[in-house]
């Protein structure tokens, strides 16, 4: 069928596949829950407050938002970005300081490490700038991790934060915080938003917002198809992205002008939409913990 560009495009006239798996800031979709989001990732930073966290399923958008974060931030604020950090405080430590591209070498001990990131995080404040870290996946860092970093935020000056922490991570990460013996650490955030489902109109808008970046008509699929897409990914955006996908491919190859109805449920029906696991056929029921804002006092 030729490159995957070709799949499907010229056909429905689109410039670009619109329903990528790969998280692209160009095509963000500024929902009511990724706005509200996106606004307390900005409220962490321009109050320079200690931890910030952000939350959502897995395939919730929260890596896009990320990217686009970096993307307009300001060039006064040093981000260094840790996806999937794990192992011993000293291990943490190398992480933060490659994210940093501060080099260290083997032998360093953990007070060396440590020392080393002090006087990079100094040396940053002194310049004009702040350092902010961002941990994606930090729903697998563990308790002793997430108190290490903790200790990080210590590193201070007599008014000012010189390091701020952006955790984001799945549902757990809140649980994890939650617990009796995490207090201080619940202590130090400041704001935590949790991206929760999309309902079935925001979904029918964020479909309609792809088609439109991609160079298509934004009613491309039927409101009925919208519908049942919602239905069987209860709004997860990564799995609406996955369906809509693979229902523009069954319209191509049926050499029909649009996606409707019955173009999804046979996608359905056929079993080659997985859902992250689901039962072919089973519309998905996505529990949302959390469906606002929260501060933390």
């Amino acid at each position: 069928m030729g490159n995957d560009i070709d799949i499907y495009t010229t056909h429905f006239g689109l410039s670009h596949r619109p329903f990528n798996l790969v998280p692209d800031p160009d095509f963000l979709f500024w929902g009511p829950a990724h706005r509200r989001a996106f606004s307390i990732l900005e409220y962490g930073i321009l109050t320079k407050a200690p931890i910030t966290l952000l939350t959502g399923e897995v395939g919730a958008g929260k890596t896009t938002l990320l990217r686009y974060l970096l993307r307009v931030i300001d060039k006064d604020v040093r981000i260094g970005l840790v996806s999937n950090a794990h192992g011993r405080p000293d291990q943490l430590l190398r992480w933060v300081l490659h994210a940093l591209d501060v080099p260290d070498t083997a032998d360093l001990s953990y007070v060396d490490l440590f020392s080393k990131l002090q006087q990079y995080i100094i040396a940053e404040y002194a310049a004009g700038r702040r350092v902010v870290l961002i941990f994606d996946e930090a729903q697998n860092l563990g308790r002793d991790a997430l108190e290490e970093l903790r200790m990080l935020t210590n590193i201070n000056s007599e008014k000012d934060e010189l390091l701020q922490l952006i955790l984001v991570g799945q549902p757990e990460l809140r649980d994890i915080i939650r617990r009796p013996d995490m207090i201080q650490f619940a202590q130090r955030v400041a704001a935590g938003f949790h991206i929760g489902p999309m309902s079935e109109t925001v979904v029918r808008d964020y479909i309609a917002h792809r088609l439109t970046v991609a160079g298509g008509p934004p009613d491309l699929f039927t409101p009925q198809a919208c519908a049942t897409i919602h239905s069987h990914t209860g709004g997860v955006p990564r799995l609406v992205n996955q369906l809509c996908d693979l229902s523009l491919v069954y319209a191509f190859t049926a050499e029909a002008s649009a996606v409707t109805e019955e173009v999804v449920n046979d996608v359905i029906k056929d079993g080659v939409f997985f859902g992250g696991g689901l039962v072919s056929g089973e519309p998905l029921r996505v529990i949302n913990p959390v469906s606002r804002s929260s501060i933390v006092q």
